[in-house]
């Protein structure tokens, strides 16, 4: 069973990264998509920190492909594998929803999210930057995304003002980011990843300067920053 959930994590890791070709050129949520239309919302990340994407895929794939190669057997692997073959399956399928329902697309994130956190705590201890470093980054940007997407929801649907949602959307993803930061002791690749989308959200928020917004992306960079320091792995 160890050699097909092998084989499962690089066909789910491929079927992920193919999927941007069958969705009509996604480029996130539709301002109309929404009854209230998100132009510009401060709970974004500016564009140019979506290319972490490529990275992802890539970095998946080569760690499923050399999963395959040399550890297909390896029960240090074996853990990992079913919950990420959940996330990546479900991720398959993400680009197409959320083209016709940002609604279901928030929830089938959300369950990309869990199940790569569980993937991610049952990672071995070999074989770091091909087994752990992947999903790390996977679920780091996940983290942001699925935050992203309920500030979206909050603001698209009129539940609170567009600041208001993207401070309490970031909150949210804050409290998962130094919850799993502390409860992971390693894998600063995670933390590293979320920080990048903070980054990418401050840069967004800075013309016009959305204060409120800034100022807790930047405070959420810094717990984030003394947790990995903390790390002992």
């Amino acid at each position: 069973m160890a050699r097909v959930w092998s084989v499962l994590v690089l066909v789910a890791a491929i079927a992920f990264a193919a999927s941007p070709f069958f969705a009509e050129g996604f480029n996130g949520f539709d301002p109309n998509q929404f009854p209230i239309p998100q132009d510009n919302p401060p709970v974004q990340p500016a564009g140019y920190a979506f290319s972490i994407w490529g990275l992802i895929y890539a970095w998946l794939i080569i760690g499923a492909g050399f999963g395959v190669l040399k550890r297909i057997d390896d029960p240090d692997w074996a853990a990992m594998r079913p919950p990420l073959v959940v996330s990546l399956a479900i991720g398959a399928i993400w680009l197409p929803v959320a083209n016709v329902s940002p609604i279901i697309a928030t929830i089938l994130i959300w369950a990309m999210l869990v199940s790569a956190f569980f993937s991610l705590f049952r990672v071995g201890d070999t074989d770091r930057w091909l087994q752990q470093a992947p999903v790390a980054i996977y679920a780091g940007w996940l983290t942001a995304a699925s935050s992203v997407s309920i500030g979206l929801l909050l603001a698209g649907y009129g539940v609170l003002p567009p600041t208001v949602a993207a401070l309490a959307a970031l909150a949210l993803g804050l409290g998962v980011a130094l919850v799993a930061q502390y409860r992971l002791h390693r894998a600063p690749e995670y933390g590293v990843t979320v920080i990048w989308a903070l980054i990418g959200v401050i840069v967004a928020n800075t013309g016009p300067l959305n204060i409120a917004v800034v100022g807790l992306c930047v405070v959420g960079i810094i717990a984030i920053l003394a947790l990995r320091g903390t790390d002992t792995e």
